[in-house]
C-alpha cells in the first residue's frame, strides 16, 4: 500500500464512521472560553488541550510528572529533562546504599493561602498518596518508599525499601498543603477542585468539560510569570481545536501532524514540534479468544506497516514502535525490531491451524478470527492509527471492527475488546514497561490494560526496579524487550512527536522530551512562567 492509498483509505474509512460515530463528543463552547480575558494579548494564554483531569489535587495524581503550574515538586526537569532544585535547594544527597535520599528544603516559601511550606508538607503529600485509602492510582511508582520524616522544618528524608534508580524523578511529584488538604477526605474533599499550591498559577475558575483558568501568582517564590493569564480550554475534537486556533478564539493547541500542516503558513502562527516517548499501540487482551492467542499476536506483529503509518500519517512527525521504548533512547534493545512481513504473518497462521473462509476471513475450530478495536471519539490520529492497522489485519485474514467511543464505554469494554491505547514516559524505562506489563497490574486501571502475563517478563521488571546497577538494568530491560517481541501482548505502532500550533507573540517558548500526556502541563507552555512578552 502506498501513502496515497493509506490516505485515501483512511479518508474513505474515516467518512463512514463519521456518520456512525453520533456519540462523538462536542466541547459545547462558544464566546471568548478562558473565563477571564480574550486570547490574543501578550498577558493572557488560551490553550486548547484534548483532556483535562479528573482532580487537581496531587494526592489523586495531577501533576505527578511536574509542570503542574498550581504546584511545584521536590525537584522539576528543565528543557533537556534534567533534574533540577525547586521546592529542594538541590538535589538530594543519596546514601551509598542507595536506601536514604536526604533534601535540604527552601525557606521562605508560601502556599497561595500565605501559609508557610514545611517538611510537613512534604511528609504529609507522601504519606496521604500512599495510604491504601487514597485513591492515588499510581502507588506502585513510588514502591519503592518505605518511609518520609521530617528532621526539623527543613530537610526531608526518606528510606527506600531497595535501591531504586529512578527514585529522584519520582520526586517531581506537587507538594500539597497539609492545612488545606488535611483534616478532608483526600478522594472526595475540597481540596480536589480548590487546590492550594506553592506553584506559578493559581485557579480562579474551574468549568468541567469547558476550561480550567489561573492567574499568576504575585507572591510566586521564583518570580511573578509575566504572562498573567492561563487559560486551559477542554476540546476533545482535533478538528473544533482546528477551527477555534483559526478563528482565533484560542492561542494555541496540539494538533494531529496532517492538520498542523494546514497552518504552516498562517502569518502570526508558529509550529512546535516536540519529541515524546508518546506511544499508540493495540491492547491485545488475553481473555478475547482471538486476541488471546499468541500466533495471532505474533501475526499481527509483523502484519502492521509501521513506516507507512509514520510517513502516511503522522507526515513524518515520529517513528516506528516495536514496544514502549522508542527506538531513539539508550534503553532500547537492539535487534528487537520487526519487519513488515505479511507473508510471515500468514505463514504464522496457517502453522497454528487459522484457515482462511470463504470471505477471506480465518477461523479455527468454528471460531472466527474476529475482534472489535476501539478507539476515543474524536481522537483524529487515534482513528488514523485504527484503521490503519484494521487494514493491514483484513490483509492477513484477521477482521478488526474499527468503534469509537467515550472513555467511559471503552472502560467497559478493555478486558475483551481491543482498544487504541497510548502511553510513554522518556524519564526512565520503569516508567514505561512496569505498569504495562507487570502481571501484579492486569487490569488495573489504565495498567496492563492486555492483563499480559509473562512470568520471564516480570522477573526481569521486578530485577531492572530493583538494582542502581547500569548494567544490569539493560540487562533486564534488554530481556524484557526481546520477551515482547517472542510474546507480544500488544501491537506496538508509533511513537509520535507532539505538534502544536500557537501565536508567535512570546520570546523563551521551548519543547521538552515529553510524556504520553500532553495538556496542562506538557507543550510549549510547560515554562509558561519564565515566557517574556515580545517587544
Amino acid at each position: 500500500m502506498t501513502v496515497r492509498t493509506l490516505r485515501t483509505t483512511l479518508a474513505a474509512a474515516a467518512a463512514l464512521l463519521a456518520l456512525a460515530a453520533c456519540s462523538a463528543p462536542s466541547d459545547g463552547e462558544s464566546g471568548d472560553g478562558d473565563g477571564g480575558g480574550a486570547p490574543g494579548g501578550q498577558d493572557t494564554l488560551v490553550v486548547g488541550i484534548a483532556t483535562e483531569p479528573d482532580s487537581l489535587s496531587p494526592l489523586l495524581g495531577y501533576g505527578k510528572d511536574g509542570n503542574s503550574k498550581i504546584f511545584d515538586g521536590l525537584l522539576r526537569h528543565d528543557e533537556e529533562l534534567a533534574l533540577q532544585p525547586a521546592l529542594a535547594t538541590d538535589l538530594p544527597q543519596v546514601s551509598d546504599d542507595g536506601l536514604t535520599y536526604t533534601y535540604a528544603l527552601r525557606e521562605g516559601v508560601e502556599f497561595s493561602d500565605g501559609s508557610p511550606f514545611t517538611a510537613r508538607d512534604v511528609v504529609f503529600t507522601y504519606e496521604t498518596v500512599l495510604d491504601d485509602g487514597t485513591n492515588y492510582p499510581y502507588k506502585d511508582e513510588l514502591d519503592a518508599i518505605e518511609s518520609v520524616r521530617a528532621e526539623g522544618d527543613h530537610t526531608v528524608v526518606f528510606e527506600l525499601a531497595y535501591p531504586y534508580a529512578p527514585f529522584a524523578e519520582r520526586t517531581v511529584l506537587p507538594i500539597a498543603s497539609a492545612d488545606a488538604a488535611g483534616g478532608q477526605d483526600a478522594n472526595t474533599g475540597p481540596y480536589n477542585t480548590e487546590p492550594v499550591g506553592t506553584g506559578p498559577y493559581v485557579l480562579t475558575d474551574w468549568t468541567p468539560g469547558e476550561r480550567i483558568s489561573l492567574r499568576a501568582n504575585p507572591d510566586y517564590w521564583a518570580g511573578a510569570p509575566t504572562v498573567e493569564r492561563l487559560t486551559m480550554a477542554i476540546i476533545p475534537d482535533d478538528d473544533v481545536r482546528v477551527t477555534r486556533l483559526r478563528s482565533g478564539d484560542i492561542d494555541a493547541a496540539v494538533l494531529p501532524p496532517s492538520l498542523a500542516e494546514g497552518f504552516a503558513d498562517e502569518e502570526g502562527l508558529v509550529t512546535h514540534q516536540a519529541v515524546s516517548a508518546d506511544f499508540r499501540a493495540v491492547t491485545l487482551p488475553t481473555g478475547n479468544p482471538v486476541t488471546g492467542d499468541t500466533a495471532v499476536r505474533r501475526a499481527l506483529d509483523v502484519a502492521v506497516n509501521r513506516d507507512l503509518m509514520v510517513e502516511g500519517i503522522l507526515q513524518g512527525a515520529g517513528r516506528p514502535a516495536y514496544g514502549p521504548v522508542p527506538t531513539t533512547s539508550p534503553w532500547f534493545a537492539e535487534g528487537t525490531e520487526r519487519a513488515y512481513d505479511p507473508e510471515e504473518a500468514r505463514r504464522i497462521l496457517d502453522e497454528a491451524g487459522w484457515t482462511e473462509g470463504d470471505d477471506g476471513i480465518r477461523e479455527r475450530d468454528g471460531l472466527r478470527a474476529e475482534f472489535t478495536l476501539w478507539y476515543p471519539a474524536g481522537d483524529r490520529l487515534r482513528q488514523d492509527h485504527a484503521l490503519a492497522y484494521a487494514s493491514d489485519a483484513r490483509e492477513i485474514g484477521i477482521d478488526a471492527t474499527v468503534e469509537s467511543g467515550s472513555w467511559e464505554v471503552i472502560d467497559d469494554r478493555l478486558a475483551e475488546d481491543a482498544v487504541l491505547s497510548g502511553g510513554g514516559n522518556p524519564a526512565d524505562p520503569d516508567f514505561d514497561l512496569y505498569g504495562l506489563l507487570h502481571s501484579r497490574l492486569a487490569g488495573d486501571g489504565w495498567n496492563n490494560m492486555a492483563h499480559y502475563t509473562n512470568p520471564a517478563v516480570d522477573e526481569a521488571l521486578d530485577a531492572g526496579r530493583r538494582t542502581a546497577d547500569r548494567d544490569a538494568r539493560q540487562e533486564a530491560y534488554d530481556a524484557v524487550q526481546r520477551e515482547l517481541a517472542d510474546d507480544p501482548g500488544y501491537t506496538f505502532l508509533t511513537h509520535i512527536d507532539h505538534v502544536y500550533v500557537m501565536a508567535d507573540r512570546w520570546d523563551g517558548v521551548t519543547t521538552q522530551p515529553e510524556p504520553h500526556d500532553h495538556g496542562l502541563g506538557h507543550g510549549p507552555w510547560w515554562n509558561v512562567e519564565s515566557w517574556q512578552a515580545r517587544a
